[in-house]
């Protein structure tokens, strides 16, 4: 899944030696409003490029939760990682995170896009969590960082880093995010049974058929008023 800022920020900061020749991996691959694989196999030319989803889909190589990412493919077995769009929809994002990080290889590349605060609420299949450039440089401080920006259309963030050779893991048990369940920062992982009734009474009408029935334009109005 990705915008037009998305493949602007590919174009910008990936360079070609970063992936010619070397086996990358997209986490979230399913093609949802766009893609950056095409832009990547076509001018980057990596030597393999893997897709995994949740789900079966275009660009799906694997279906595979990020969740068992390094008990699929091993430590170290990636030259590049790209995730767009996808960390706001895993509920445990200490994990994910720390996969995606232990797939690649130590001197690789990591690319991430991901939304913050502001942006509205949008299931796929669930919405979870919100990143603001701090959150982002505090969980990527076991890296080293090459570029961290906002997005320019829209609330979010856009990273590119790379993994030390002497890589140590990070403890990311203290870093609290802003979390749409709660409508508000925690540490802790969430489930929609911890959500205040007013909200778990929302979400599941947004994640339900039920949706289908009311006006776009009132929908769009909840769903913003969830990102507040």
């Amino acid at each position: 899944m990705c915008n037009v800022s998305v493949i602007e920020f590919f174009i910008e900061y990936a360079e070609a030696e970063e992936f010619a020749g070397k086996r990358v991996l997209e986490v979230g691959s399913k093609y949802v409003n766009g893609s950056v694989r095409p832009f990547i196999e076509r001018f980057l030319k990596p030597r393999e490029y893997i897709g995994v989803d949740i789900e079966p889909g275009r660009f799906v190589d694997i279906v595979l939760p990020a969740e068992k990412l390094l008990d699929h493919f091993g430590p170290n077995s990636f030259d590049v990682v790209v995730s767009t769009e996808v960390l706001e929809h895993v509920r445990d994002w200490r994990l994910v995170i720390n996969n995606m990080k232990g797939v690649l290889k130590p001197g690789g590349h990591i690319y991430i896009t991901t939304r913050s605060r502001g942006f509205p609420y949008h299931a796929s299949p669930y919405d979870f969590w919100r990143y603001e450039p701090s959150d982002m440089r505090a969980i990527f401080s076991d890296f080293k960082i090459k570029c961290l920006k906002r997005d320019p259309e829209a609330p979010g963030v856009f990273l590119k880093a790379v993994k030390p050779d002497n890589w140590q893991p990070a403890n990311l048990d203290d870093i609290a995010l802003y979390s749409m369940l709660l409508g508000k920062r925690t540490k802790e992982i969430v489930d929609i049974k911890d959500a205040p009734l007013v909200r778990r009474v929302v979400f599941k009408f947004l994640d339900s058929r039920a949706r289908l029935l009311i006006p776009m334009a009132l929908l769009r109005l909840i769903e913003k008023s969830l990102a507040r």
